[in-house]
């Protein structure tokens, strides 16, 4: 069965995902009720199930309009107007900050488990999040490519090499609760260290 055959629409679906969206963000999956997205999007309990059976169901709608949202961000940063060490640090620091958020950690965990049971939620998430960012990513690399800042022979592994940069040491601690968040400092070293890395690689200043 498929997601969105479970899922019904009506004149108040955005006002329920809107609601949602802020609880969400703030409280993430585990923390946040029905009753409390119920009452922040201004429906009842029963409107909220009529949209949406399952609370996972109503995350997982959120989590993918937020994904492409964070994932658009990269688009809008002025390439033109900054080096590539700038533009790495800014899409590093949106990255981190997203991936090893109470949301972003809520979404990690959501997926994962629901995607044996739904196996297109798993194939969603990719296409809407990581894969736009990808998408993103190796048109900055063209660019930079053009101005001479970088030689990337394989622009969709450098991208997920980047990526993975941005997540180390921080990311796993806090998806197996062995921290209950990281702090801005620990994404700035981690970011930091992870465009250092990747121009040593990937940059053409001597």
């Amino acid at each position: 069965m498929e997601v969105e055959s479970l899922i019904k629409r009506g004149r108040k679906f955005d006002q329920v995902i809107d609601g949602a969206s802020r609880v969400f963000m703030a409280e993430g999956f585990e923390g946040a009720s029905v009753d409390t997205i119920a009452r922040e999007a201004g429906v009842s309990k029963a409107t909220l199930y009529s949209y949406f059976p399952d609370k996972k169901l109503l995350f997982i709608e959120v989590a993918q309009r937020e994904i492409t949202r964070q994932a658009s961000l990269i688009a809008e940063i002025d390439h033109d107007g900054l080096s590539a060490r700038e533009v790495l640090t800014q899409i590093g620091t949106n990255l981190a900050t997203l991936l090893m958020s109470k949301f972003g950690i809520s979404v990690y965990r959501v997926v994962i488990a629901e995607a044996g049971r739904f196996p297109e939620i798993g194939k969603q998430f990719y296409c809407q999040g990581p894969c736009v960012t990808v998408e993103r990513m190796m048109a900055f690399f063209k660019h930079a490519e053009d101005r001479g800042e970088l030689k990337v022979e394989d622009p969709h592994l450098a991208a997920h090499q980047f990526a993975e940069l941005c997540k180390a040491d921080c990311f796993f601690e806090v998806l197996l609760g062995i921290k209950s968040s990281v702090s801005a400092e620990d994404i700035k070293r981690v970011v930091d260290s992870a465009v250092e890395m990747f121009l040593t690689r990937y940059g053409t200043a001597a």
